[in-house]
């Protein structure tokens, strides 16, 4: 980092989601893919029986399905995932300049794929960022998605001969204003389209050993249903929480959302409105496998109305609510 004394020293706010595929294509999906899937975090079979797996069979399969389940909720801009958090950022960006003495600056990285989490510190570094948070979009802490992110941020800037001070926000899964926000969203939702017979909050899944070795998104994710029935002032029979997107043979958290859906529907429940807390942006998890694949799965099971409630995305709600954890976590500099 520079001592230029044309530009005075600035805090960095580096704001990271997971990543997308740069184009809805085997081609670009499977260096995306191949990327995630090594990912120590992500994976933690041992190397030698896994790397050849992913290499020999799994990227030469899996490419072409996930492509095609990107194509159906590709925009005529790009990546649904890139484009709102490129939103997010900016809304940030306005919201947070100018309420300091000291300037802000907002970079927006991701974990895989581009604009990569290099590009985005090496973007504050030209800011003259001296202090930076890393803030990953992700409200309940895993390893898998947060710890990985700090991971590559370390990484990166092990290689910097003046390294910035370093602030991270492990967590915000319990924050008033994003507790409000997703209650909120829901309450509209419901104003406009009335309301289902139950409310189901679905949050990615990891795999039940990685909890069991002592990861906490399990323990976040019940706190932060728990969190939001309390602000919707639901019952018990009311709201549930369940985990999708399961890979591989092993087990993972439980209750499935698929599994619930289906069972739900041959138990009578005609209608139901699904919603997902754990993602800060629309995505193929949301759009296409909450959206898509699940409605189907609930229908075909004899469900006769299916809603699923749009994340944060860009909205005032998410904008404040980052606005304010950056203002919380750079206080003092």
């Amino acid at each position: 980092m520079t001592d230029d004394p044309k530009h005075s020293p600035s805090i960095g706010v580096l704001l990271v989601n997971l990543g997308t595929p740069e184009a809805p294509t085997s081609k670009a999906v499977r260096p995306y893919l191949r990327q995630f899937l090594r990912d120590r975090r992500v994976i933690e079979w041992p190397r030698w029986f896994w790397l050849p797996l992913l290499e020999a069979i799994i990227l030469r399969v899996r490419p072409r399905r996930s492509a095609r389940l990107y194509e159906e909720i590709w925009t005529d801009e790009g990546s649904p995932l890139l484009i709102i958090s490129q939103a997010i950022a900016a809304g940030l960006q306005e919201t947070v300049s100018g309420g300091s003495d000291t300037p802000v600056k907002v970079s927006l990285a991701m974990r895989y794929g581009q604009p990569s989490i290099a590009a985005g510190l090496e973007e504050l570094r030209r800011a003259n960022a001296r202090r930076i948070l890393i803030l990953p979009l992700y409200p309940q802490y895993s390893a898998t998605t947060v710890g990985t992110i700090f991971d590559e941020v370390f990484d990166t800037l092990k290689q910097w001969r003046w390294v910035p001070e370093i602030r991270t926000v492990n967590h915000y899964y319990q924050h008033p204003l994003y507790i409000e926000g997703i209650a909120s969203s829901i309450r509209r939702y419901w104003a406009e389209n009335g309301r289902g017979q139950r409310l189901l909050l679905s949050f990615h899944g990891i795999p039940l050993s990685y909890s069991q070795k002592g990861d906490p998104y399990r323990r976040q994710c019940r706190e932060s249903a728990r969190l939001i029935a309390d602000a919707l002032q639901l019952d018990e029979d009311e709201l549930f929480f369940t985990f999708q997107s399961r890979f591989g043979p092993e087990e993972w958290l439980q209750p499935y959302t698929d599994e619930t859906l289906v069972s739900w529907a041959q138990e009578g429940a005609t209608r139901v409105d699904t919603i997902c807390p754990g993602f800060a942006t629309d995505c193929l998890e949301t759009l296409q496998e909450m959206g898509m694949e699940n409605r189907d799965l609930f229908l075909e099971a004899g469900g006769e109305s299916y809603a699923y409630i749009p994340a944060l995305n860009d909205s005032p709600d998410h904008i404040r609510l980052l606005a304010d954890i950056v203002r919380q976590n750079c206080l003092g500099w």
